[in-house]
């Protein structure tokens, strides 16, 4: 379906719960307030959705969370999805953390790649940066997802994090700090895409600083000689770029400084059933109250049908991150899904 500015709607973020188990300073303070499970979305319902969301025209999932995987029997639900026709691909963002004992289990279920949220290879940052020592499980998750060939892209948020940690020195200054390097490295041996996101001032990620991309991809491209474009690819925004030698590639979603909505395709879907068209504002439609009205059968469909088209068609032209002032959603990326 197209919305009223011509864009075709194809892609629905899931969230299936606003529960992590790190608390990275930029999304999920560890002061957050979680909501009771009887206010999350059953797996039966976000079935419902997406049975709906297909005869409109969604073909792609992305399940998202807070952390999906701390949901229980998370990977029956991704099965269930994979298995509802008109459904192509089915893909999960992760912090990694569980990543390696679940692996086979995603993999049988039919996830069709993964992406891990990780800003950092070094093991004290990444202490300070999510409130734990777990660096070496997302290290060992990555690779037991590349041992089975599934295609993963790393996300780290674009913060000068020697800026944050007070690093004497030029790197404090330029936006290519060792965080930066060290995750660019990852995608010279390994079959990995390594995208850097703009940090959005929502939430807790108004505080940090975040590095804009207008000067964050010419430093790096000076810094990488032969660097160059290379095709799109993917549900995302992302821009990448190949480095002459390496196997992987590295990206930018440029949502601030390099807007992209003129091509936003997608939908999001809260673990609380509320549908959001952006994640600027704090409009959208509450499917929860429709999904548990107590309607049924085809009168059931057809108010979901309606909330979904709704929400398309009530999607702005465009975001307003670069004027704070406009921005009118308050809760953290955690709680909006991602």
């Amino acid at each position: 379906m197209k919305d009223r500015f011509g864009r075709e709607i194809d892609y629905l973020r899931i969230s299936v719960t606003d529960r992590c188990n790190l608390r990275c300073l930029y999304c999920m303070p560890e002061d957050i307030e979680t909501v009771p499970m009887k206010e999350i979305l059953t797996f039966e319902e976000i079935i419902d959705v997406v049975k709906c969301a297909v005869k409109l025209g969604i073909s792609r999932i992305k399940i998202t969370g807070g952390e999906p995987l701390v949901r229980r029997n998370v990977c029956h639900l991704i099965r269930m999805i994979k298995d509802i026709p008109g459904i192509s691909q089915v893909t999960l963002t992760t912090n990694g953390l569980l990543l390696e004992e679940m692996i086979r289990e995603l993999a049988g279920a039919g996830t069709d790649s993964i992406n891990i949220s990780l800003d950092t290879l070094d093991r004290d940052r990444y202490r300070c940066i999510t409130g734990y020592d777990k660096l070496e499980a997302v290290q060992k998750g990555l690779e037991s997802a590349i041992d089975l060939a599934i295609p993963v892209k790393i996300n780290a948020v674009s913060v000068n994090w020697d800026r944050y940690f007070k690093v004497p020195g030029p790197e404090g200054d330029t936006g290519i700090s060792k965080d930066i390097m060290d995750l660019i490295g990852l995608c010279e041996k390994k079959p990995v895409d390594v995208r850097f996101i703009e940090l959005m001032p929502i939430g807790a990620g108004k505080d940090y600083p975040g590095i804009p991309h207008d000067l964050m991809i010419p430093m790096i491209q000076d810094h990488f000689a032969g660097m160059e474009k290379d095709s799109h690819h993917g549900n995302g925004p992302a821009v990448y770029y190949r480095i002459p030698g390496y196997t992987g590639r590295i990206g930018f979603i440029s949502a601030v400084h390099g807007k992209f909505c003129d091509k936003c395709n997608r939908l999001r879907l809260t673990s609380r059933g509320y549908l959001k068209s952006c994640l600027c504002y704090d409009t959208g439609y509450d499917l929860k109250h429709v999904l548990r009205d107590g309607s049924s059968g085809s009168q059931r469909e057809e108010r979901i049908i309606d909330g979904l088209e709704k929400s398309i068609l009530s999607k702005p032209d465009s975001h307003s991150f670069s004027q704070e002032e406009k921005i009118t959603e308050k809760l953290t990326m955690s709680a909006i899904g991602g």
